[in-house]
């Protein structure tokens, strides 16, 4: 196995268990039910929120990461209180390895991460 695939193994580790961890931290209201979706085939990881609170159907995204065959991890959506980019960094995962997606790319340079 080369080293661009034994990263994505560790990764998609790291990925899982941010998002677990996450799923665990938000049981707020029993009509919701937060998912884990983990995509390792094809490098998509998500933690979706669906339920109804009363006739309003809930579905958002709460985090997604894509994990791309270079092994970057591009976090697409955060839309929880979790610096998850700093729970990467912790995890060991180096910032050239971690881009801001969700940020346009004229501005991705001005941070500390990965550009692409």
């Amino acid at each position: 196995m080369d080293s661009i695939e034994n990263k994505r193994i560790e990764y998609q580790t790291h990925l899982v268990e941010i998002l677990q961890s996450l799923s665990q931290e938000f049981k707020l209201q029993k009509e919701l039910a937060d998912l884990v979706i983990a995509d390792t085939k094809n490098g998509h990881f998500q933690l979706l929120r669906i339920g109804w609170i009363e006739d309003d159907r809930i579905l958002q995204i709460l985090v997604h990461f894509d994990l791309k065959e270079d092994g970057k991890i591009w976090i697409q959506e955060n839309a929880t209180e979790l610096a998850v980019d700093e729970e990467l960094l912790k995890k060991g995962v180096p910032a050239s390895d971690i881009v801001l997606a969700m940020h346009p790319p004229v501005y991705r340079p001005f941070t500390a991460f990965a550009e692409a």
